[in-house]
């Protein structure tokens, strides 16, 4: 299934609530550290918003990429990284589009511009691994719409992605190279999504299912491109699960919170 323009550009229209806005069964009840932070990437300042529970033991990175309709335009992102960190992660809210100048990605230059979002993700990989407090072994991503997109592109030939979760993505033919390998993927899509059919989560999966990578695919039946009610809680429980499992492992030192 092929990348579509308008797949990509109005791929991060978010309905009224994303799926990472649902609250969690034990939610924290410590306060969260919030930070402004930026890295360079081609020549340009990128901002970046850390979220974390207090402590200072090492803990796994997740890096959140928002939809094309930015940061400046839909808080609920922000809502997302805050309830990923409340289970014990460090989580990187990127503004991977500070790299191209842009608010929210522009109809004419979103194909010319996937390649440099990309890099500046890989960019933002490197800085989330040196971060104070980080396990730079354990970094995963979740991605929403066309940051699923870019996660994906990113993660199948980026080895230090432990992990990938994503939202409603398209899947980024021509991104994706034949002999990369993506790691285990866990992806979630509504059976009524007119912006990013849901054929592109079932062409995720047949990729997956080819590269013999552990995955889990689910679709919620009558959602859109944005969850509700529910399937709303139910993808987030998924997510925060599909985390634990394959980027804390059974291994790994408990995660701040037991998130």
């Amino acid at each position: 299934m092929s990348l579509t323009r308008r797949s990509l550009l109005v791929g991060g229209a978010l309905a009224a609530s994303t799926s990472l806005h649902a609250q969690q069964d034990r939610p924290s009840t410590m306060p969260l550290q919030e930070k402004r932070n930026s890295f360079t990437s081609g020549g340009k300042t990128i901002a970046v918003e850390t979220f974390q529970t207090p402590g200072s033991g090492p803990r796994p990175a997740v890096l959140m990429l928002h939809g094309a309709d930015g940061l400046g335009y839909n808080t609920q992102y922000r809502e997302g990284a805050r309830s990923v960190a409340a289970a014990g992660y460090q989580v990187h809210l990127v503004h991977y589009l500070d790299r191209t100048g842009e608010r929210r990605a522009s109809f004419a230059t979103l194909f010319q511009n996937f390649m440099p979002w990309m890099n500046t993700v890989q960019d933002a990989l490197g800085f989330a691994a040196t971060y104070p407090g980080v396990d730079a072994g354990r970094i995963g991503i979740v991605g929403i719409s066309l940051g699923a997109a870019l996660g994906l592109a990113v993660s199948s030939t980026d080895k230090r992605v432990k992990t990938l979760v994503t939202y409603f993505g398209p899947l980024p033919e021509g991104a994706i190279a034949t002999t990369s390998r993506l790691p285990p993927t866990l992806v979630l899509h509504g059976s009524a999504d007119h912006i990013v059919p849901v054929a592109n989560a079932y062409a995720v999966e047949a990729l997956l299912r080819q590269q013999n990578v552990p995955h889990e695919v689910k679709v919620y039946p009558g959602q859109g491109h944005g969850f509700r009610g529910a399937a709303e809680k139910d993808a987030t429980q998924r997510a925060l699960a599909f985390l634990r499992r394959h980027l804390v492992g059974n291994d790994a030192a408990p995660l701040p919170m037991g998130g």
